[in-house]
């Protein structure tokens, strides 16, 4: 595309007083192209943010196209010209902003023809971010009552049990047995009375927008994860294996245990029955992330299955009971908060969940 001379370019100006006087009073990013693709004039915004210059003026547009940073700029610039429609649409530009885009037909209304078009873009950056933040605070609510309606079932399985074992002692007066249900009953209530709290203080973190993102240390949450887990991992003679090579992790702490909470369970839930049970608990850490692995040598799962087990409400064994939301959770949970969760198990030789959660306040994405 060629150039017009200076002069005419000036010319052009000249004779735009009155849109350039509104142009140079308007706040935003307007350009002005006529039906011949000359960019005629543009708004202080539009040089800010698009780097232009009085230079640019009398330029074809495809000369200054790359300074929009939007691809297909040009071709819809010929759209409106050709339709005499307004085109409008959200775009982001190579800085990583995001503008709300409208291109709309300039009228000379005389000749009844379409001149060119007027351009603004209004950025809404902000706008798209806070629509995130929103979005991901509704999912937390969510993922955490979820949470809630699912954690909550083994304490109270287990306080049920306990009953039982309790009714069970004092019809054969055994005292030593019933101090040390009383005792496993007390244990249980507790850890039932923390779920509570803890699920209670991170949703009113929620509700007042803050991060409950902590450091924590993870052995300690795996500690009390164990002792909640403690009568099934004694009833079924499991041996558990721990090896903690990182430990300082970010991460909400109801969170953190509802994860560890489901794997460890998971593992002990759907044990193979034909063999000692055993579940190795292992963290590494990988650049800005710890690896947490929970590996068992159960039955394992087919890899067509392996997907589903994430999926909502989605079970693969009926045989086992369940509601199946508890991988669901965990993996929201997760993702959530910055991380990655990756399953890989062998048929008949146990399964192994690898969690990747944040040591530091990052954006780095883990490399799953």
């Amino acid at each position: 595309m060629s150039e017009i001379p200076r002069n005419d370019a000036r010319q052009l100006r000249k004779l735009n007083f009155d849109l350039a006087n509104y142009f140079s009073n308007t706040i935003i990013p307007q350009l002005f192209v006529d039906a011949d693709l000359i960019l005629r004039i543009f708004t202080p915004p539009a040089m800010k943010q698009f780097s232009l210059s009085y230079d640019h003026v009398g330029r074809s547009i495809h000369d200054v196209k790359d300074n929009i940073r939007y691809p297909t700029f040009v071709e819809n610039i010929k759209e409106v010209i050709a339709t005499n429609t307004i085109l409008e649409k959200e775009v982001q530009t190579t800085d990583g902003k995001w503008f709300e885009m409208n291109i709309i037909p300039y009228i000379e209304h005389e000749q009844n023809i379409t001149n060119g078009v007027i351009i603004t873009f209004v950025d809404i950056t902000r706008r798209l971010h806070a629509l995130k933040e929103l979005e991901k605070l509704n999912s937390q609510h969510e993922t955490l009552m979820f949470a809630l309606s699912h954690d909550i079932r083994q304490p109270i399985s287990a306080i049920t049990l306990l009953a039982d074992a309790l009714a069970q002692a004092h019809k054969k007066n055994d005292s030593l047995q019933f101090e040390k249900w009383i005792g496993s009953l007390k244990q249980a209530s507790k850890s039932l009375a923390a779920m509570v709290d803890d699920f209670t203080s991170d949703n009113e973190k929620i509700g007042k927008e803050e991060s409950p993102e902590q450091r924590l240390n993870i052995q300690e949450i795996c500690g009390d994860v164990l002792t909640a887990l403690k009568t099934e991992i004694r009833l079924h003679k499991i041996e558990i294996v721990k090896n903690f090579n990182a430990s300082e992790i970010i991460f909400p702490k109801n969170n953190l245990r509802s994860i560890f909470y489901n794997l460890v369970h998971n593992a002990i839930k759907y044990r193979d029955p034909n063999k000692a049970t055993r579940i190795e608990i292992t963290t590494v850490k990988v650049r800005n992330f710890v690896i947490l692995c929970v590996k068992d040598n159960g039955p394992g799962i087919a890899k067509e299955h392996q997907n589903k087990v994430f999926v909502k409400s989605s079970r693969i064994r009926e045989d086992v009971k369940g509601t199946g939301m508890g991988l669901y959770i965990a993996k929201k949970m997760i993702e959530t908060n910055g991380g990655r969760i990756k399953l890989e198990s062998t048929p008949g030789e146990g399964s192994t969940f690898s969690v990747f959660l944040k040591s530091e306040f990052s954006e780095e994405e883990p490399d799953v």
